[in-house]
């Protein structure tokens, strides 16, 4: 009775070993995206790569920023294993002075919820050009 008990217990365990649940898996090619010195109502749109290192589709549920001043736009349509997707972040350059926001990502992947962020500064080109002339 022993050696049936244990047979069952070694197959069950080894059932459960490879049956594990296929996942996706989200990796950015950098977690964070410096916009440097830009200047005041430049161009604020960059974008966060990212590659699904997962065996399962990849769908981001959603995408959060910390700021009305930061819009995030996420891919509607899921990432295959392997492939890769972006996540278009566009800040408000009228806001002059250091960029620190965070944008936060919910997906279907291992890891449910990850934290990107952006950062830099918003200069006024015309406070630079005044304190150039003085």
């Amino acid at each position: 009775m022993k050696k049936i008990m244990m047979i069952l217990f070694i197959g069950f365990l080894g059932a459960t070993m490879t049956a594990q649940e296929a996942k996706a898996k989200i990796e950015f090619k950098s977690d964070v995206i410096d916009y440097g010195e830009i200047a005041k109502g430049s161009d604020g749109v960059r974008q966060f790569e990212f590659t699904n290192t997962g065996d399962a589709p990849l769908i981001i549920s959603r995408v959060y920023s910390s700021c009305g001043c930061t819009i995030p736009k996420k891919p509607e349509e899921p990432i295959a294993p392997g492939a890769t997707g972006t996540i278009e972040v566009k800040y408000d350059t009228k806001r002059v002075g250091p960029i620190r926001k965070t944008i936060t990502v919910y997906s279907n992947a291992e890891e449910a919820t990850k934290a990107i962020k952006i950062k830099g500064t918003v200069l006024d080109a015309s406070k630079s050009i005044l304190e150039e002339k003085n």
